[in-house]
């Protein structure tokens, strides 16, 4: 892999990496934001306990999506993926939060596209 895919897979490696065990820690501490107030209306009336509770789930799953990433990156990559394309639909859905249902649809794509990057090298020789 030249250098230069090298550079973007772990620039992509290292932010799908930090920033999901970053943000997932803070579903303690909510220091960046209230994360209760992302969950609508109608999910938190069907989960048997509280929202905050519920991110605190949600802060351990994203933790684990960020190690998963360092350690297995292109399952790891997938997962990160995946999660953000699930919470951009529940926004979506909600129509709740629709400028962070974008954004987390544009990072999906970018963790997406990690997961790519990290397949064997064959499949990544720039031709």
């Amino acid at each position: 892999m030249n250098t230069q895919v090298e550079l973007v897979k772990n620039l992509l490696k290292y932010t799908y990496g930090i920033v999901p065990i970053v943000a997932g820690l803070d579903k303690f501490a909510n220091i960046l934001t209230n994360w209760s107030a992302y969950v609508s209306d109608g999910l938190a009336g069907i989960l048997p306990f509280e929202p905050t509770t519920f991110m605190m789930l949600v802060g351990v799953i994203e933790i684990l999506a960020g190690v998963l990433v360092f350690t297995k990156t292109k399952i790891g990559a997938y997962i990160v993926s995946a999660w953000l394309s699930c919470i951009a639909l529940s926004l979506i859905f909600s129509w709740t939060y629709v400028d962070v249902a974008v954004r987390d649809l544009v990072m999906a794509i970018g963790a997406f596209s990690l997961a790519k990057l990290s397949e064997n090298r064959q499949t990544n020789t720039i031709k």
